[in-house]
């Protein structure tokens, strides 16, 4: 299997799987006519970026991202909210940071969308942005990106197949929903992609018990997350070669109205389009909403129609008409936003 870096401001894990691109992977089967169909409509633009850093543009240390932030074609902001920002001790969960950040963005009649991330890249795992009480208890899963255009690099994710570990992860999603829900805009788990270096792992690691933990996931953040739109990001799935576990998972989200997203929007790449775009595509007038993001690599790489960098059009195009977004999170690189509102 070979990696592809995520394009998230905190770094994330991707996968691609070289059997789906060959064409090993099935078709993917319409969803049933019972399913209701959704009114698209507009796309609204968001900006992406990590709490940090949106601390830093609202607290004026970053005026350049601030300014955007108030810009009157952005909607509001995603931000990237790691597990241990949310919970110190056991069971101790610390709410503060959104707290001002729900009400920086209230004020601005903007929405906040959390994604509480679990994985990170490009650190040990002793670094790994999770409670120290998940690290202490063997918690954390090394992983490794063999992305052919970059050094391989390794990282690490919270082991979610370890019931405790899930367990403690469900409990904070919990207490997150009893404190926000119906207030953020929506709240969404981070891509599915991910290769543990099984070479390290001591965490027994198998890519069906990461799967099960990743949709028991999703059924626990739609059953308590009931007014804030709960939304799952799917790109690729580790030994899902025929891809029924892919399809597994836009079943349940058709069937639970669960959002579905990803984290790079790369209009008609084949390793995406072989993988999730072509279930979102199939989806996409049963789903409840689909989410796309836009982050920095997107923004650098080479439409494959054209060689030359994405347009701002042709992401949103291709997002809107093709996979059904609604929302799009722009990283605050991309060079429309460096320019004033229209």
């Amino acid at each position: 299997m070979m990696m592809q870096r995520g394009a998230v401001g905190s770094a994330v894990l991707t996968a691609v799987a070289l059997t789906a691109i060959v064409g090993v992977a099935a078709a993917v089967p319409a969803p049933d006519k019972a399913a209701a169909s959704v009114s698209h409509g507009k796309v609204t633009d968001n900006l992406h970026m990590s709490l940090g850093a949106f601390e830093d543009a609202t607290s004026g240390e970053d005026p350049r991202v601030k300014a955007m932030i108030d810009r009157t074609d952005i909607g509001g902001v995603q931000v990237v909210a790691p597990w241990k920002a949310l919970e110190g001790n056991k069971g101790e969960y610390e709410w503060s940071r959104l707290d001002n950040a729900l009400k920086y963005l209230q004020e601005r009649h903007k929405k906040l969308f959390v994604q509480v991330q679990d994985r990170f890249f490009d650190v040990a795992v002793k670094d790994a942005n999770v409670p120290q009480y998940v690290k202490d208890e063997g918690g954390v899963a090394p992983t490794v990106d063999e992305n052919p255009d970059n050094p391989t690099t390794h990282g690490a994710m919270a082991a979610q197949w370890n019931k405790e570990v899930r367990a403690d992860f469900q409990a904070m999603l919990t207490a997150m929903a009893e404190k926000f829900d119906g207030k953020l805009a929506g709240v969404n788990l981070p891509e599915t992609a991910v290769e543990v270096d099984t070479k390290k792992d001591q965490t027994k690691y198998t890519s069906k018990s990461y799967i099960d933990a990743e949709i028991d996931n999703m059924r626990h953040g739609k059953k308590v997350f009931t007014k804030t739109q709960f939304i799952q990001y799917i790109n690729f799935l580790p030994d899902d070669d025929d891809h029924q576990r892919m399809k597994e998972m836009f079943d349940l989200a058709k069937d639970k109205e669960i959002g579905i997203g990803g984290p790079d929007t790369l209009p008609d790449r084949e390793y995406q389009m072989e993988n999730s775009y072509k279930f979102l595509h199939a989806y996409k007038d049963a789903l409840p909403l689909v989410a796309m993001a836009v982050q920095e690599p997107d923004i650098n790489a080479k439409d494959p129609k054209t060689g030359k960098p994405y347009t701002r059009e042709r992401f949103t195009d291709f997002a809107h008409d093709y996979l059904g977004a609604r929302h799009m999170f722009w990283t605050t690189e991309a060079d429309w936003l460096q320019k004033p509102p229209a």
